[in-house]
């Protein structure tokens, strides 16, 4: 398939985004692609929608992996290309039909050019924004399967110059958790509030208390208010229940277990003396996403032989990847790749994946490939 080739999936899959848990439409489109190109095995069904493609060398090596996303956003496209989203309030603004492109190119070089050793999977991961997906994968039997000695993810970058290379060594990118804090007291007449428990005084320590809990470590790490919600708009009421959301992270997976737990102490203490019931929920749990040396060193070799525009950042990105899980289970690498620094920013509405990136991802990744398996 020629490059324009790979430009026309791209825009088709632009044009039919489908989100979270939903992507059976997209995971058909991928699956009759790869059909044309013949892998050795196919699983499909993985952690939900999810799909692995994999190559089989010659002789016994390591198994390589390399993934993509599928789901697209709950946000509408107001940007306005030839290709727009044909569903409305659903969109691909984080560039995942891109880098679904780039492993279906990558896809066809490996086919054409077998492996020598190991063997190569190419794997479609469901649900990679709401920070499920990861886990589902692993968690499938069919896990066992394609099990990888290495893995590599690239993320495009806004805001970097288009086709640079950002890298980091240790942490790349953070590990967040929503945390909602359910209170339960009792209604009440609004004429006599001390007749019920109203959760009000509570929500409003811990509005105060638990963004300052990040003082207490000693590396990055961050608590944000994102929701509050008390009674109902009811003015002969007093409120007796009430909850709170907060996004926690971190850039060390240690304290942001740690930072939970914290939390969830505080919370505890107070309803305790404001005599409160307490629920907590946790979700949109994404592992910190950190970069194993070795891996990093491989990726890093392949980068610099392709003679590539390459910025190594300082400091981690605050934001956080669902590939993190799998930088827990073998040695992982994830990786930016500049998108323009014009770009809108991603999960902006006018965010389009610029189509010049094709060619760079899949010559990395086939560079990756070559180098561990042949």
């Amino acid at each position: 398939m020629h490059l324009n080739q790979l430009i026309q999936l791209r825009q088709e899959l632009h044009q039919s985004p489908e989100t979270a848990g939903e992507e059976g439409k997209t995971a058909s489109k991928i699956l009759q692609f790869f059909s044309k190109i013949e892998p050795d095995e196919v699983i499909e069904n993985l952690g939900g929608h999810g799909l692995a493609f994999i190559f089989k060398g010659k002789s016994a090596g390591p198994r390589t992996l390399f993934r993509a996303e599928l789901d697209a956003l709950p946000i509408q496209e107001i940007g306005n290309p030839s290709y727009k989203s044909k569903v409305d309030g659903k969109a691909h603004l984080c560039g995942h039909d891109g880098h679904m492109t780039i492993l279906c190119g990558l896809g066809e070089k490996i086919a054409a050019q077998k492996p020598e050793k190991g063997e190569v999977v190419l794997l479609f991961q469901p649900a990679e924004e709401t920070g499920e997906g990861a886990r589902r994968i692993l968690d499938d039997p069919k896990f066992q399967r394609i099990k990888p000695d290495f893995a590599f993810a690239l993320h495009n970058l806004p805001g970097f110059p288009l086709h640079q290379l950002v890298i980091r060594k240790g942490t790349f990118a953070a590990g967040s958790t929503g945390l909602t804090i359910s209170l339960t007291g009792k209604t009440a007449h609004a004429a006599h509030p001390d007749a019920g428990i109203n959760p009000a005084k509570a929500i409003m320590h811990l509005i105060q208390t638990l963004p300052n809990l990040p003082s207490y470590f000693k590396n990055f790490s961050l608590v944000t208010i994102i929701h509050a919600e008390l009674g109902s708009l009811a003015f002969g009421t007093s409120a007796g229940k009430g909850s709170l959301s907060v996004t926690i992270r971190a850039f060390n997976q240690q304290d942001l277990d740690s930072l939970i737990e914290r939390a969830m102490a505080e919370a505890k203490g107070i309803a305790k003396v404001e005599k409160l019931g307490i629920e907590f929920s946790l979700v949109e749990s994404f592992a910190v996403s950190k970069n194993d040396p070795n891996a990093a060193e491989i990726a890093e070799q392949v980068m610099l032989e392709l003679g590539f525009d390459i910025y190594e950042k300082p400091e981690p990105f605050r934001w956080s990847e669902d590939f993190g899980l799998f930088s827990q289970t073998c040695p992982s690498y994830l990786f930016g790749l500049g998108s323009g620094e014009n770009c809108p920013q991603l999960h902006e509405p006018t965010y389009d994946f610029p189509d010049e990136l094709i060619e760079t991802g899949v010559k990395l990744f086939e560079g990756i490939a070559k180098k561990l398996n042949g």
